[in-house]
């Protein structure tokens, strides 16, 4: 480790990384792979903020230290994979002292003329914070090693015509794999998953019951992930995996339902109701309503008369 920092470095290049932290120039020049086993020193400096214009990749067979994300810092002594997506910033803190494993960086040019370039926004754990990283048993943690040996082998080799084909394509394979065992988390740790969604139902009855609508709007994903403590994407990608509705379908679900109790237990207005419940205009309630429900809000009343 070098001495602490507290500039924020941003790298454009692979290239400009690896020469930043003394690394061997990579074997292609839109992809490196670091094996921590090999080489001792960080790849960051200690108290570093790094932004990169590339994704990358982490592979924890073990660690002992922190990494600060954001405003959180995570543990990654039980090893694991954690994605950062381009343009997002990590600090490396002083008290970070060993690694084993591995770290991929590809840059977006690799994967643009494939269908991973289009795709890779639906792979949302590059979106998740650090502290929602991938855990993996022993069994699965055999599978992502040997998913990194076969693109250290590619990159050790001669480039020639199909070497972008083959990275692409290991890369795109250890996406999936990633995509099976986070769907796998998401059941494993029900309980905790449980007692989220139960913060979540009494955040959203709270806030359509305490009169806060009016003033402070229609909740948004982002309000309720920033009140769960999780980011947005794992937030949906949970909720979707265990529920099937997204953290937005689940904001609908608890407004629709407040707005027929409304409806059928008050003679207030669609105005007053589309007022309280956090609406700007009206006909946004009325053509919410309408899309869920089948029918508008007066249609709905009068079913109980």
């Amino acid at each position: 480790m070098k001495k602490v920092s507290s500039a924020l470095h941003v790298f454009d290049s692979i290239s400009a990384l690896m020469r930043h932290h003394e690394q061997p120039a990579p074997l292609h020049p839109l992809v490196a792979l670091i094996d921590y086993n090999n080489c001792k020193a960080a790849v960051a400096d200690v108290g570093e903020k790094y932004s990169l214009d590339f994704y990358k990749i982490s592979f924890k067979t073990k660690f002992s230290g922190q990494v600060k994300y954001g405003q959180h810092y995570y543990d990654f002594e039980e090893g694991g994979l954690a994605f950062l997506a381009p343009r997002q910033i990590v600090t490396v803190p002083a008290e970070t002292s060993s690694y084993e494993g591995y770290v991929l960086f590809f840059h977006a040019d690799l994967i643009r003329n494939y269908p991973l370039g289009n795709n890779i926004h639906k792979y949302g754990f590059f979106s998740y914070d650090v502290s929602e990283a991938l855990f993996l048993s022993e069994k699965e943690k055999n599978v992502i090693a040997s998913l990194f040996d076969a693109i250290s082998r590619e990159l050790d080799n001669n480039i020639d015509h199909f070497s972008q084909d083959v990275l692409v394509s290991q890369i795109e394979l250890l996406l999936n794999y990633s995509n099976r065992y986070y769907n796998r988390q998401f059941i494993t740790r029900k309980t905790v998953h449980d007692d989220l969604i139960s913060k979540m139902n009494l955040y959203l009855a709270e806030r359509f019951d305490n009169r806060k609508s009016p003033l402070s709007g229609i909740p948004s994903v982002q309000e309720l992930a920033d009140h769960l403590g999780v980011s947005p994407r794992y937030l949906t990608d949970m909720l979707k995996s265990l529920t099937g509705l997204s953290a937005q379908q689940q904001i609908h679900l608890h407004l629709i339902e407040k707005a027929k109790h409304i409806l059928s237990h008050t003679s207030l207005s669609t105005a007053e109701i589309a007022y309280e419940l956090g609406f700007e205009h009206p006909q946004s309630f009325n053509k919410l309503f309408r899309q869920k429900t089948n029918m508008t809000p007066l249609e709905f009343r009068q079913s109980f008369s």
